[in-house]
């Protein structure tokens, strides 16, 4: 048994370090706690990756995702469709024409950043176009637009694909 013998009353007593240098310390703890847990956390596995640096997907960069990079003459896989972008306005406006051979009128055109990616939206109002669209995303690995087209007079969507001419 210990030599102190210490009386219990209903009073708590104070811990012999507190203080301002007893704060300190756990403060100085603390840091030193949340350090070695962020160097663990973002530290590089030491040991062999399961997926080759080659295989893992790059996050695209910011030249990838500029609007710019959707202006050029499209010309859709399945025919002569083309779709011109003649420039992308920062707020999400496109300047575009569309020709199946002939100008039909665009009414609207539009990009957009979703995630990672752009997006292109492009309504049609002419003859036989009342409101034809296509919603477009940009792959900028394979510089093409994929989605889908839907034709107004049918009221149907078909998978699409535009190459840069």
């Amino acid at each position: 048994m210990s030599k102190h013998k210490h009386k219990r009353t209903g009073k708590q007593q104070a811990l012999p370090d507190s203080g301002p240098g007893f704060v300190r310390w756990i403060v100085v703890g603390i840091l030193v706690v949340v350090a070695v847990v962020a160097v663990v956390l973002l530290r590089p596995s030491l040991g062999p990756s399961p997926v080759s640096p080659a295989t893992v997907p790059l996050a695209p960069s910011m030249q990838e995702l500029s609007p710019e990079r959707l202006v050029g003459r499209w010309l859709r896989s399945d025919g002569g469709y083309v779709l011109e972008i003649r420039h992308a306005e920062p707020d999400g406006r496109l300047d575009a024409a569309y020709l199946n051979p002939r100008s039909i009128h665009v009414a609207r055109a539009e990009w957009r950043r979703e995630g990672d990616r752009l997006t292109v939206f492009i309504e049609l109002r002419d003859v036989n176009y009342p409101g034809s669209t296509y919603t477009l995303a940009f792959s900028p690995e394979a510089d093409r637009l994929t989605g889908s087209y839907f034709q107004a007079l049918e009221h149907q969507t078909f998978d699409v694909m535009f190459v840069r001419q």
